[in-house]
């Protein structure tokens, strides 16, 4: 996982979460090189994106599936 600048044009297009609601989501989006970008909703300026590989992001959502990080 990297942390990029947010000042940076990407030049993908971000989807939400159909789950999400209120605008407190994350947003997601795949950028040319098949990296993963994920920004917050509740940062108006999206001053901080994580972004994954697509084997990490792969990897995270088939945790979510298992329940690896339910509390």
């Amino acid at each position: 996982m990297r942390v990029s600048d947010a000042g940076r044009p990407l030049g993908c297009a971000f989807r939400t979460s159909s789950h999400s609601g209120g605008g407190e989501c994350v947003e997601v989006a795949l950028a040319a090189d098949s990296t993963v970008i994920v920004q917050d909703t509740k940062d108006p300026l999206r001053s901080t994106r994580l972004s994954f590989t697509f084997d990490e992001w792969t990897e995270f959502l088939r945790g979510v599936r298992q329940g690896k990080f339910d509390f």
